[in-house]
């Protein structure tokens, strides 16, 4: 009875709503109204952020949103009989309504997400057995090294946890290969992968054939294991030693729990943060995703396998004969399947490992465009909304997930529809310069409004604007090739450990320079019709300047496809972990003050001995958070620089054996309380005006500076990397 009561008021505030909504008002009332909705949003954002006050400011939000969108359909569309004008025109209100559908999907979805999961805690006497899976393809022999360390180092009773290493690189297949090269170095890596998985105690495992993939090769992991848990790390995904502590528990808890995720976390910047220099000061992409978007999906049982980093049940997997591996991307589609049959999923949000993403535009791109095309590919074989056995909350979360992917299509519609008015004097909608700043521009704010809602600190005002846009131009024929062609993609292992030596533009950054030139006529273009027409210089204006706004993202493109010369591959993360330094056969008190996968900095508190110089060998010892053999690691001397502490030096790890990877893993990767303290630095929400102004400035610098690179470029070496670093407001 409660029940229909629920719904009975919902069905009549809906009514209302849409009563209010399509009410006849002239401009000005509907510009009172917009600025009443967008002060009443702004005062409850800054008075009463949570809770149902949130949810409250949303509504008020989504009838601004419903308001323009009535407006839209029913007043601005050109009239059918003038094709020109009528299909851009209509190709537009389509891009628009694609972008108020995903926004009524992530209102579904992240409105009111789920809080932070408690840990549950382990009954040591009934601990179940756990497989370890570590698929790797082609990576370098001291990530995996570092990887199956961390794995082994997991704090859970060893005769419980099998790690394996899955190595698709040395298969038959590749080893019997036609070119005589590449079957030496697959017979080269599959000796050097058995000899370092022996020292280190994990199973190595290849096959015949590289059928299907990822998903080919854990489904030869499982048929080769027994756990009764399967956990999987990428090859550059180094779990905590807490990793199975705070994720076991839960499949005690429930037996119809299949997985459970934790997120990703990263240690180095992805191309967008490290050459627009914001790693350090604004959160990563990837946490509105794991930090928001997941603990949304979880609410309605919705979370998903993404790949890595989380725990599956060996029997929830048998029902369906392993990972699926009709799309590229097996992971979510894996998730689905097990979703349907009436499995259940966790999220855990806590990260609890640590890895590499791509640190070159291309190799982002290519890592995108693989996640667009699997989406797609299970869109088109798995099609959420119609998929039997899913509840009706988990057809919306993951048609949510997948047409996210569909963004290309509407980001190219906005970027040329102005151009197409500028240019062709085409129509793309009806609607004076007055209307246009009543509805288009209330909405646009609100718009705004409810993604900081909706996103807070984990997303900065423009900035999926400008992610967004960069994937666009790659991604759209990407996105074509896989609707025409569904079953043409492949899957292609994204670069891991990159580095770049020396500043340069991207190999693919061409098509932002042109797309840029385009939009600076565009503004020629705006002011020449200015002036020759100005019985229309208000809708010419409007246009102008959302021409203009386009230009600024793309001039900010411009810096994140001017690549930073930056060789290491990862940022170090504070540690403060006390140690000893040797120096002239004495053991000096010291303190690792930050690590990376490569290196570590040290604060001695002595006198060092005058023959510690740059590229002098020696070693530091400090006690492993786990039983190692020995407790010191062989480095080697990079920097040295005086410090008010002591002397600082710069480190380089030079591991001789797998006790020295164990303890290398163990300095990185045992303590995950440094990763989310990390994150918690980074979580600053400037808001809606400073977030703007900080964009504008970022904007303006990064154009600048993928001009210099461009022009510089001609003729001559890499430019140096500049240096200066964009600011936080605050």
């Amino acid at each position: 009875m409660r029940k229909l009561i629920v719904i009975g008021i919902w069905l009549v505030m809906s009514v209302a709503v849409m009563a209010v909504v399509t009410l006849p008002i002239n401009l000005q009332a509907q510009l009172i109204a917009g600025a009443a909705v967008l002060f009443s949003m702004m005062l409850l954002k800054m008075v009463r952020p949570d809770g149902v006050w949130r949810l409250i400011a949303l509504a008020l939000g989504t009838a601004i949103v419903l308001r323009y969108v009535y407006w839209r359909t029913t007043s601005t569309l050109p009239p059918i009989n003038q094709p020109e004008d009528f299909i851009v025109g209509f190709l537009l209100y389509l891009a628009e309504i694609y972008s108020v559908f995903m926004l009524a999907l992530s209102l579904f979805v992240v409105a009111n997400p789920l809080k932070p999961r408690p840990a549950v805690k382990l009954v040591e006497t009934d601990l179940p057995t756990v497989d370890v899976f570590i698929p790797t393809y082609n990576e370098d022999l001291p990530l995996l090294a570092n990887t199956m360390a961390a794995a082994k180092g997991m704090d859970y009773p060893a005769e419980k946890v099998t790690v394996w290493l899955l190595d698709d690189g040395g298969t038959w297949q590749k080893r019997g290969s036609d070119r005589v090269e590449e079957a030496l170095a697959a017979e080269r890596r599959h000796a050097d992968l058995q000899r370092l998985c022996a020292d280190l105690g994990v199973r190595y495992l290849t096959r015949d054939r590289n059928l299907h993939a990822k998903a080919g090769n854990l489904n030869n992991g499982l048929e080769h294991s027994t756990g009764e848990l399967v956990v999987v790390f990428d090859a550059d995904h180094a779990p905590a030693r807490d990793f199975l502590k705070e994720t076991v528990g839960y499949f005690r808890e429930d037996p119809r729990i299949f997985l459970v995720q934790t997120p990703h976390f990263f240690l180095n910047p992805d191309p967008l943060e490290r050459n627009l220099r914001t790693f350090e000061k604004m959160p990563s992409e990837n946490e509105m995703f794991y930090g928001i978007i997941q603990r949304g999906l979880d609410k309605w049982n919705a979370s998903f396998f993404c790949g890595s980093a989380a725990v599956l049940r060996r029997k929830a997997l048998e029902e369906t004969n392993g990972f699926s591996g009709v799309s590229i991307t097996e992971d979510c589609e894996t998730a689905i399947e097990l979703h349907s049959r009436g499995w259940h999923s966790v999220y855990v949000d806590r990260p609890l490992i640590a890895g590499l993403q791509p640190a070159t535009f291309a190799s982002f791109i290519g890592q995108r465009s693989r996640w667009a095309q699997g989406m797609m590919q299970i869109l088109r074989f798995r099609f959420p909304p119609f998929k039997r056995g899913l509840s009706p909350a988990q057809r919306l979360c993951y048609m949510s997930s997948t047409l996210f992917w569909l963004f290309p299509f509407a980001r190219t519609i906005f970027l040329v529809s102005p151009l197409f008015y500028l240019f062709f004097d085409l129509e793309i909608f009806t609607a004076s310069g007055g209307e246009f700043m009543a509805y288009t521009l209330t909405y646009m704010v609100v718009n705004l409004m409810m993604q900081n809602y909706l996103y807070g600190a984990f997303r900065w005002p423009w900035i999926s604007e400008l992610y967004e846009y960069v994937q666009t131009v790659h991604l759209l024929p990407a996105v074509v090739s896989v609707i025409l062609n569904p079953r043409k993609p492949t899957f292609k292992v994204t670069a891991k450990d990159e580095s770049i030596d020396r500043s340069r533009l991207s190999e693919i950054g061409t098509p932002f320079f042109v797309i840029f030139a385009i939009l600076c006529a565009g503004v020629l273009m705006t002011i020449y019709r200015v002036i020759t027409e100005p019985y229309k210089a208000d809708v010419t204006l409007v246009v102008g300047a959302w021409n203009l706004l386009n230009l600024l993202l793309a001039g900010c493109a411009l810096g994140v496809v001017s690549e930073r010369g930056e060789p290491q591959s990862s940022r170090r993360v504070q540690v403060r972990r006390r140690c000893e330094f040797l120096s002239g056969g004495e053991w000096l008190p010291a303190t690792i003050e930050d690590v990376s996968v490569n290196g570590a900095r040290v604060i001695v508190h002595g006198r060092i001995a005058e023959d510690v110089r740059v590229l002098h060998e020696t070693r530091i010892r400090f006690r492993p958070h786990s039983e190692i053999p020995t407790n010191e690691l062989p480095v080697t001397v990079r920097n040295l620089q005086a410090s008010q502490q002591g002397m600082a030096i710069g480190c380089q790890y030079d591991p001789k054996g797998p006790d020295h990877h164990r303890l290398v893993s163990d300095l990185i990767f045992a303590n995950s309380a440094q990763w989310t303290a990390f994150q918690l630095s980074r979580r600053v929400n400037p808001g809606l005006v400073r977030g703007t102004l900080w964009f504008l400035w970022l904007a303006a610098y990064q154009t600048g500076r993928g001009l210099v690179y461009l022009f510089k470029r001609r003729g001559q070496n890499p430019v140096p990397a500049p240096a200066p670093v964009v600011g936080v407001p605050r």
